[in-house]
């Protein structure tokens, strides 16, 4: 934000603090809607919006639209975890749950460590430019994945 579109450094920081915001506030607010119309089909209804606003955020070059942008990815990112969860417990038997989600929860920390720290050697060797694509191909390498879910039922619990 401050290389590219030219932002302060208050600015800068409040953008990030938007993206986190717009996280918490997703999962929350979207996390009453996502049960309701399924987890598959509301993530694959929220990862779209969520890359619209990352292009938003890559082609339009202007701090004010692009914090915007950033901060309703976020908010269509926030429920993605939890809806993992849920659909790992409709999805695997029931003796398979704690280790699974721990699985899952320790490699998505793990992920949270080493994918930033990958994305930032590139861009520190390429130039930050490279941020947004890579952005976007995570974002539809999720789509794809989850996409490739089978149908979930009901929970019956």
């Amino acid at each position: 934000m401050i290389q590219v579109r030219n932002g302060g450094e208050f600015e800068s920081g409040i953008t990030a603090t938007g993206f986190w915001l717009g996280l918490t506030i997703g999962r929350f607010a979207l996390g009453f809607i996502t049960p309701y119309i399924g987890e598959k089909l509301a993530i694959m209804i929220y990862l779209p919006i969520a890359m619209a606003f990352e292009l938003i955020f890559w082609l339009v070059p202007q701090f004010v639209v692009s914090a915007v942008a950033v901060a309703f990815q976020g908010f269509f990112i926030g429920p993605l975890f939890p809806a993992v969860i849920v659909a790992m417990s409709k999805l695997l038997p029931h003796h398979l749950h704690v280790s699974a989600i721990g699985f899952a929860a320790a490699f998505g920390g793990s992920g949270a460590a080493v994918l930033p720290f990958a994305v930032g050697a590139i861009a520190q060797a390429k130039g930050v430019q490279v941020l947004q694509p890579i952005i976007l191909a995570l974002l539809a390498a999720i789509l794809l994945v989850w996409c490739g879910l089978p149908r979930m039922g009901k929970k019956k619990d």
